[in-house]
């Protein structure tokens, strides 16, 4: 049975429901700050046993941006007011090639990124808290 918020009547999602709903997509946002600015970018990930990975430029603001942040997958069915999210905080950092084996194993994931250029530098997202949420909506669906 899943927990359901007094005030909201949001569900909350536990952590294998979480990690289920990470692995079934490849889209995702990461949220970084830069300076003092927060900034959000989308990504194609896969999943690193609990670590989400993903390929940048060198030199991109995912790249200069490694540190804490956080990164989100969500799916909504606008006609019934329906959704889930999932949200990831944790440590972003680089897997350097001085990691040989932690480098073979990304690189052998299946990360295809949509946008071009020369992605050859690995961040992945070391997980601290993983939470989800998901709302029913009108009809009582977003089967997560």
């Amino acid at each position: 049975m899943r927990a359901v918020s007094r005030h909201s009547g949001i569900e909350v999602l536990d952590s294998d429901e979480c990690r289920r709903l990470l692995a079934q997509d490849e889209v995702g946002r990461v949220a970084v700050v830069i300076g003092a600015t927060p900034m959000i970018f989308p990504v194609n990930y896969a999943l690193d046993g609990d670590d989400i990975v993903f390929r940048t430029l060198p030199g991109s603001r995912l790249d200069v941006g490694q540190g804490h942040a956080a990164f989100e997958v969500d799916h909504f069915d606008r006609d019934q007011k329906a959704g889930w999210s999932v949200l990831v905080t944790g440590h972003l950092e680089a897997v350097s090639w001085y990691q040989a084996n932690d480098m073979r194993r990304v690189q052998a994931l299946d990360v295809r990124p949509w946008a071009g250029g020369d992605r050859s530098v690995w961040l992945r997202l070391r997980p601290s808290f993983t939470t989800g949420r998901v709302i029913r909506g009108d009809e009582g669906v977003a089967s997560p």
